[in-house]
């Protein structure tokens, strides 16, 4: 299979449709590159883990019922749950690829250098890395591909000319980067530029209403200089942002600690208060507007938020018919400044 670099509008078969135009649900697309996504990326990290295979299928199918086409994931996940190695997560959509037959409707993200047995980004881990996923996940390319951290380790001409090794060997059709500094990203971007390499086309960075100092500033500004789409995780802070986490209210999650943190800071409930005011005039979870604030900051593209459950998806999938007014977006920033 021959790639081809990023200059033209023509959409792969990893996608459906041409850039911005509507799935067959309606749903608008956005173009990222070459691709054309849904505006809600479905996370990834629950499946394997929180979510069995059964739920993880019922989960992805009722994403794309919904319009999703968008989905990301690690190599990584999850590792980190006792019996499992790395890998789970992939394996799980492999086997929906398979099962639905529907690979040339999905626009896959996943990332590496953080698999217990691909750590870093060393052209020889990258390229061994790719392999792995592409194996788990049963199919010949990779739609989108992520640096998963930085590893400074490596000077940026070794790992960004593995990446493009990828694109021109068609295993990937564009590269991303997470966990990045402005610096890196910038002297990645121009590498690219003066080498005629595949470039970045998105950043994945830790962003929300109640985490904003880990993107807005030099690492945003220089996504925005060179035209580099936001597609954020940590969308909805753990959980936080869906509003169950209340003052005496106890939640049987796995993130529960994590997300109750936030009610420990003075932002946290001005955050709370007014989403509800905003979600309360739409008639709208307060999840739906956390993300819609979110999808209308500068750079972003496309929010990420898993579901462990169908019945979580609806919220989820509603921000692409959410669209919030200016004083309501003010009234947002400024309870999260």
């Amino acid at each position: 299979m021959t790639a081809t670099h990023h200059t033209g509008p023509a959409t792969p078969s990893g996608s459906s449709g041409t850039p911005g135009s509507a799935s067959p649900s309606g749903t608008a697309r956005k173009p990222l590159g070459s691709l054309s996504v849904s505006p809600l990326s479905l996370g990834g990290n629950v499946f394997g883990w929180t979510a069995d295979e059964a739920e993880s299928f019922a989960v992805l199918d009722a994403y794309v019922a919904g319009g999703g086409n968008f989905i990301d994931t690690a190599d990584v996940y999850s590792a980190w749950v006792p019996g499992n190695k790395g890998g789970e997560s992939e394996t799980v959509i492999g086997n929906w690829l398979a099962a639905r037959g529907n690979r040339d409707d999905i626009v896959i993200a996943t990332k590496v250098g953080a698999h217990p047995d691909f750590k870093g980004l060393s052209a020889a881990t990258i390229k061994a890395g790719v392999d792995a996923s592409l194996a788990r996940l049963r199919t010949d390319h990779i739609d989108l591909y992520y640096t998963h951290y930085d590893d400074e380790s490596v000077e940026v001409p070794e790992f960004l000319t593995a990446l493009d090794d990828l694109v021109r060997a068609g295993k990937v059709r564009e590269i991303a980067a997470s966990n990045i500094s402005a610096a890196r990203l910038s002297e990645s971007l121009d590498f690219s530029r003066r080498e005629g390499l595949a470039r970045y086309v998105a950043l994945q960075p830790h962003y929300n209403l109640v985490s904003r100092d880990t993107y807005e500033g030099e690492l945003a500004d220089v996504a925005a200089r060179n035209g580099v789409a936001a597609v954020p995780y940590y969308a909805l802070a753990s959980g936080f942002l869906t509003g169950k986490y209340r003052p005496g209210t106890t939640v049987d999650s796995a993130r529960s600690s994590k997300a109750g943190e936030y009610l420990a800071t003075d932002r946290g409930p001005r955050v709370l208060a007014a989403l509800d005011e905003v979600a309360q005039a739409h008639d709208a979870e307060l999840a739906t507007v956390a993300l819609a604030w979110l999808a209308a900051r500068p750079t972003v593209i496309a929010p990420i938020a898993s579901a462990r459950t169908v019945a979580q998806l609806p919220s989820l999938l509603a921000v692409a018919d959410l669209t919030l007014t200016e004083a309501e977006l003010t009234l947002l920033t400024e309870a999260s400044a």
